[in-house]
């Protein structure tokens, strides 16, 4: 008992220690899942975005083929 009494603080702080640890490592788990999310909504993002960016492409291409046989025709 006396050595309870001598030693309740740095008990306390132990115990307050890991319990720390443990809090910080789940939130650092769950920082770990919200950047894996994260990366893979930026890969789905990108993706996205490319599909687009053909698309327009395409659009454009097309209606480059158009001007100049709108051109062709108008010229002779």
């Amino acid at each position: 008992m006396e050595m309870l009494k001598e030693y309740w603080g740095l008990i306390v702080a132990g115990v307050t220690l890991v319990i720390w640890s443990i809090r910080l490592e789940a939130k650092a788990n769950e920082n770990s899942k919200e950047i894996r999310r994260i990366w893979n909504q930026r890969a789905e993002d990108l993706a996205a975005h490319r599909e687009a960016r053909e698309a327009t492409n395409s659009l454009l291409t097309e209606l480059r083929n158009d001007v100049k046989t709108l051109l062709g025709r108008v010229r002779h």
